[in-house]
């Protein structure tokens, strides 16, 4: 039987006995270890799959928190302003849980698999003129008035929840990678994980922390930048974010470990995400995929990883963003009749230009 998060990390949560246990199978995701990877670069790396949640993400972890809480507190509506990701786990655990849930969206910036979820899911969405950052001020606006939770990563007990990725992490492997690479877009993950291994760690005695890379889009970096973007810009909608919520803590769990904030280019994210899925069999969505992305940036830049445990943070199904994926990662099918013969042809003909093999 799946192991429940709310039971199995309960001493290591804010959770009471007025807390009602609320789950969907969240967490306990796969930590993968690179075959191809590991290999060329000479040291351990490990993909943590958050697209194997229930929703498809990471936002799972911290939304079967936050949902505990508010029903906990009485609440029967739920709000959240998302890029995606939460809308779909959020109107998820408010379908489960019979409440009401709200989901401001920015008009046309979001992935299409991402917006079907929360509909098929019952959520009312309100799509605004705007981007994130304008539709989570709304929801900051309205929420008191309106009685909503506001289940985004504001809410502390998201960050709580989402930090039970590190444990897993730390239970497989015995002890803490390296390094970490994480997509930062509104920063709550990357804040939640440090939050989970300093707690963990001190806890299991361990005392080696990783060191963090906050890796974003190049046209949404703010925290690259040093500055708010008005208008972010990335295909990757999952981090397009100019003004991150969690940013002090992303920055304290960056500047604690030595590590880094940088920026990758959608070029370099789509490379990534077609690299992991041609030469690992995991398909990420490219938000995910910036991770990645990020980790071959150090290595050109001289990054010394050998013999180093890497994780690199997958948050989301390649299946979120299907429009991406048909638009920059589709093969050439090639057309034949059913003759075996010239199935043959068209098979070797394929085989002797597959770009598959040229890219590694």
């Amino acid at each position: 039987m799946k192991k429940i998060l709310f039971d199995h990390y309960k001493d290591f949560l804010p959770v009471n006995s007025s807390t009602p246990m609320v789950s969907l199978g969240e967490g306990f995701t796969p930590l993968v270890k690179s075959l191809n990877f590991s290999e060329k670069y000479d040291c351990e790396l490990y993909f943590k799959l958050e697209g194997c949640n229930p929703s498809g993400s990471f936002k799972d972890r911290g939304m079967f928190l936050a949902v505990a809480k508010a029903l906990e507190k009485k609440k029967s509506k739920i709000i959240c302003a998302s890029t995606g990701n939460t809308s779909a786990s959020a109107a998820a655990y408010g379908a489960r849980y019979n409440l009401q849930t709200i989901v401001i969206i920015p008009s046309g910036k979001i992935a299409v698999g991402k917006l079907l979820q929360a509909m098929a899911y019952g959520a009312q969405i309100v799509s605004i003129k705007g981007n994130f950052d304008q539709a989570l001020e709304a929801v900051k606006q309205i929420s008191d008035s309106m009685d909503f939770e506001i289940v985004n990563s504001i809410n502390p007990f998201r960050l709580e929840g989402q930090k039970t990725g590190s444990f897993e992490i730390v239970d497989e492997l015995n002890q803490s990678p390296d390094y970490q690479f994480m997509p930062v877009g509104n920063a709550g993950n990357i804040s939640s994980y440090f939050m989970g291994y300093k707690m963990y760690l001190e806890r299991k005695k361990i005392k080696d922390i990783p060191t963090f890379f906050g890796i974003q889009a190049e046209n949404s970096a703010p925290l690259v930048d040093g500055k708010i973007i008005e208008n972010p810009s990335t295909l990757a909608t999952a981090i397009r974010i100019g003004n991150p919520a969690s940013s002090d803590l992303a920055k304290e769990a960056v500047n604690e470990t030595q590590g880094e904030f940088l920026k990758v280019s959608d070029e370099e994210i789509i490379s990534a995400q077609s690299l992991i899925a041609k030469h690992e069999g995991i398909f990420c969505e490219p938000a995910s995929a910036a991770s990645f992305a990020g980790l071959l940036k150090k290595i050109n830049n001289g990054l010394d990883v050998k013999n180093k445990k890497i994780v690199c943070i997958l948050t989301g199904n390649g299946l979120k963003d299907p429009e991406n994926a048909q638009k920059y990662l589709k093969s050439k099918i090639i057309k034949t009749s059913s003759n075996s013969e010239s199935i043959k042809k068209a098979i070797i003909s394929g085989s002797s230009t597959n770009i598959f093999k040229r890219m590694f």
